[in-house]
């Protein structure tokens, strides 16, 4: 991995670029999750690389269906496992929910190597997706093969970094999706029940903090949550955020003035 000085002002955005290369590198991360991970990028840049009120509701409401779920489940990619291993493991284990590796360019080598990564956190962690028995219908491709006890058990799903496919699949199965995704245009934030428009790095140690704030609360008060929430609502406010943002920044004139001489 390069060495990047912290006082260079885009450490954190170099640092993590910097990641997903390395995780492209260990054979994690497909050549797609590069662009992936550029587009997300170039989203938060307009978002303003902060968690917004809009992400911070949607978090809210995501940990408290997953605190009520019977059977939670977070799916894990090759630019999860490349970005934020140790977060990942720390989410499930504050939610009490299972993980399972699911790939859209899916090879032995490519899980057995996100596992092991996964495993430097945690050795005993219990990993689902390694030998998958289930389809889900629909899909057919690599992203379809679930695990029987893993997602095709599941009533709550996470589903971060998603492809739009299973999002949608996954929800006609009578599935609740929950998606992390910068991109509020994306068929996955559309379709999913709750989406979180926040930096993965960002959202997965926000939502461990929620979970263990909101793990005593009870039961009437996690339903209230969930029933005043509307993803519709979200995903609007987060566009009106990007507009208003552009909007100040092009009348406040962003660019830096050059002296004509």
């Amino acid at each position: 991995m390069v060495k990047i000085p912290k006082s260079h002002p885009r450490y954190w955005s170099l640092y993590y670029r910097e990641k997903i290369i390395e995780g492209m590198e260990k054979g994690m991360t497909a050549k797609a999750g590069l662009i992936a991970h550029g587009r997300g990028e170039a989203f938060d840049y307009l978002i303003g690389e902060r968690t917004i009120e809009a992400a911070e509701r949607a978090m809210k409401a995501a940990v408290a269906k997953l605190l009520l779920a019977k059977h939670p489940v977070i799916s894990v990619n090759g630019n999860v496992a490349a970005l934020v291993p140790k977060e990942t493991i720390e989410l499930a284990k504050a939610l009490n929910a299972k993980l399972e590796i699911n790939l859209f360019y899916r090879t032995e080598e490519r899980v057995k190597t996100i596992a092991e990564e996964l495993r430097k956190y945690d050795p005993e962690i219990e990993l689902l997706g390694i030998n998958p028995t289930k389809r889900i219908p629909g899909l057919e491709h690599e992203r379809g093969k679930v695990d029987e006890n893993g997602i095709w058990k599941a009533d709550v799903v996470v589903v971060p970094l998603e492809d739009g496919d299973r999002t949608e699949a996954l929800v006609n199965m009578g599935k609740f999706v929950i998606t992390v995704d910068l991109n509020p245009l994306s068929r996955s934030a559309r379709m999913a029940d709750i989406t979180i428009v926040d930096n993965i790095v960002r959202a997965y140690p926000r939502m461990t903090e929620l979970a263990r704030e909101m793990k005593d609360y009870s039961r009437d008060e996690l339903m209230k949550i969930i029933e005043d929430y509307d993803n519709g609502k979200t995903l609007s406010d987060v566009l009106i955020h990007i507009r208003d943002r552009l909007t100040k920044l092009a009348e406040g004139g962003i660019w830096r003035k050059k002296t004509l001489e």
